[in-house]
């Protein structure tokens, strides 16, 4: 997708903690488990499918149970998930995933609403700051293989929703994102866009980043048959029926 130099990768890795605040994510915890997404993407091996779950809580229950195990050395993940690069930095993990820090940030938040909010009412959005990162995570996972159009046959429930990806910075174009999920660019069709790829080109230019060039991708096809999502959604239904059986 892109590289870039040690300093500016510190740069982009405390930028992740400070705007997350209270619900950092570890980058190397969520970014094995979005691996292990993508490889075994809406079966029973996804950490986060909506597709075996009867709801978008219990899916991001399951979701954090395996984040946290991950992040405990409770489960080890495979080695395929860690052969590629993962960025570390194991002192800014500690600090930001303390429930003080936590702490801090949340009585951050709360003074600002104190100072700025025109009235209480606005003191309802305040848990939507406390649990950023697994509110955007879940509308992303849950949605994005939930409803939508599907530009390409990747074999799983992927779907892209327009303008509805546009708002979330090309996250909700996930389908696009699992037919080529090594380019930078999530938006395939002249009426997406991807915010975020337009900003990574900007830093592109200017040197920050390196873009690399996306792979082919003569394995997978453009949707154009019905009965092999037909199929799909019958081996799905299996699959499911399986997994709740052994729950």
């Amino acid at each position: 997708m892109y590289t870039t130099s040690k300093t500016w990768e510190k740069v982009f890795y405390f930028l992740t903690w400070f705007t997350q605040g209270s619900s950092f994510l570890v980058p190397r915890a969520y970014g094995v488990m979005h691996r292990m997404h993508h490889e075994y993407s809406d079966t029973e091996k996804d950490p986060h499918s909506p597709h075996f779950f009867k709801d978008v809580w219990h899916m991001m229950l399951h979701t954090a149970k395996i984040y946290q195990a991950f992040l405990t050395k409770e489960i080890l993940p495979e080695e395929k998930f860690t052969k590629e690069y993962l960025p570390v930095w194991d002192k800014l993990d500690r600090i930001g995933y303390s429930w003080i820090t936590r702490l801090i940030f949340a009585a951050g938040y709360i003074a600002f609403y104190v100072y700025f909010a025109p009235s209480y009412w606005w003191f309802l959005l305040l848990p939507f700051h406390f649990l950023m990162g697994p509110i955007q995570g879940a509308i992303v996972n849950w949605f994005g293989h939930k409803l939508g159009y599907q530009n390409f046959n990747n074999g799983d429930h992927s779907r892209n929703s327009t303008p509805w990806g546009f708002f979330l910075m090309g996250e909700l174009f996930q389908n696009n994102h699992h037919y080529a999920k090594d380019s930078a660019n999530f938006a395939q069709k002249w009426f997406e866009i991807d915010m975020t790829y337009i900003i990574m080109r900007v830093l592109h230019t200017v040197r920050i980043i390196k873009l690399k060039p996306a792979a082919a991708h003569s394995n997978v096809s453009i949707k154009n048959n019905a009965a092999s999502v037909i199929s799909n959604n019958s081996s799905l239904r299996s699959n499911k029926s399986s997994y709740q059986s052994q729950v």
